[in-house]
């Protein structure tokens, strides 16, 4: 099967509504809904819109990443190490920022800071055959180390009326812009996996990598762009953590990459690679954005909120993961 033969294939975004949200998502649709009627009833503030305004800006970081994690684990990959670009980017913003620099030559360099440390993990886990669960977990440790570094443990201040800090804490029709950055961000993941031929690459190398390479892909320049855009991805969200935080701190974002792998997974994409849904992913970061808020609201403690909310996670992936069974069965007895 060759290249052209590949990208001729009929694309997801060809195939009916119906056929394109895999039965994953569709149950995770429902156990969203589900969720949120019953903090509705339970939690009377929970169903305003100043509290889902500010869920939606609470997620965006988790929606970005999440949304090149798909890529990511399309390929059969992981990156674990998102957390600490994170961090290590917003820490070089507010440093930079510090000497005086201007906002957006300080956001362009820390675009290029998350695309570099991406970069890097796709040449190690690509082009030198290492696991990228080892060679993510490494930099994990390396990045934060440099992070930590830098700031000696403190956390350093950006002024709320640089442009840095607007990415963050601005709005526009009463909306934050890390919630439209997200939206659009969904939007351009949409496009890519389902339209474009790295995006079908993408999917094929996590299918069947070798039949993809010996029909002339370069695989490993696919597997290498997927973890640069993850490093590129974090890079942004750690702008808008630390324009929305109003300080670069080293210690930020320590179980992102656990959150960003559950809104992934919980979507519907196969862990093990082939199959990735970007609408689904955008449902899982919801989801767990949702129910921490949902919790919070309800005067839990900070220190139950974390167990129930992994307990329920549990429960919402094993959902997931019977999903195809349920559906079915659903099936068979309504046409019976």
């Amino acid at each position: 099967m060759s290249a052209a033969a590949i990208a001729s294939k009929p694309t997801t975004a060809q195939r009916p509504l119906a056929q394109r949200l895999n039965k994953s998502t569709i149950v995770m649709l429902v156990v969203t809904l589900l969720v949120f009627i019953a903090f509705s009833v339970s939690a009377p503030t929970f169903l305003t819109v100043h509290n889902l305004e500010n869920v939606a800006v609470q997620v965006s970081p988790t929606v970005i990443i999440g949304v090149a994690m798909t890529f990511v684990i399309t390929t059969g990959m992981i990156d674990l190490s998102v957390g600490s670009i994170l961090a290590l980017v917003a820490v070089t913003g507010a440093t930079l920022l510090r000497t005086g620099m201007q906002s957006v030559l300080v956001i362009l360099i820390c675009l290029a800071v998350g695309a570099l440390c991406g970069l890097v993990n796709g040449w190690f886990s690509s082009y030198q055959k290492m696991p990228s669960f080892i060679v993510t977990l490494a930099t994990m440790s390396i990045v934060r180390g440099i992070a930590l570094l830098i700031t000696l443990g403190y956390s350093i201040a950006i002024p709320s009326n640089l442009i840095f800090a607007q990415v963050g804490q601005g709005d526009l029709l009463g909306v934050g812009y890390p919630a439209w950055i997200s939206l659009a961000v969904v939007v351009l993941g949409l496009l890519g996996l389902t339209r474009t031929r790295f995006g079908q690459y993408t999917t094929g190398v996590g299918s069947n990598e070798e039949s993809v390479r010996r029909a002339g892909v370069n695989t490993n320049f696919i597997k290498m762009g997927t973890l640069t855009l993850s490093g590129l991805a974090a890079g942004l969200a750690g702008i808008i953590t630390a324009g929305r935080l109003g300080s670069g701190d080293a210690n930020t974002a320590t179980d992102l990459a656990l959150s960003v792998v559950t809104a992934v997974v919980i979507g519907g994409t196969n862990l093990l690679g082939g199959k990735g849904s970007i609408f689904g992913t955008a449902v899982g970061a919801i989801l767990t954005g949702v129910i921490t808020n949902g919790l919070t609201l309800l005067g839990l403690s900070p220190f139950i909120v974390p167990i129930v909310t992994g307990s329920l996670l549990v429960i919402v992936i094993w959902i997931n993961l019977r999903g195809g069974s349920l559906t079915d069965f659903l099936r068979r007895r309504i046409a019976s």
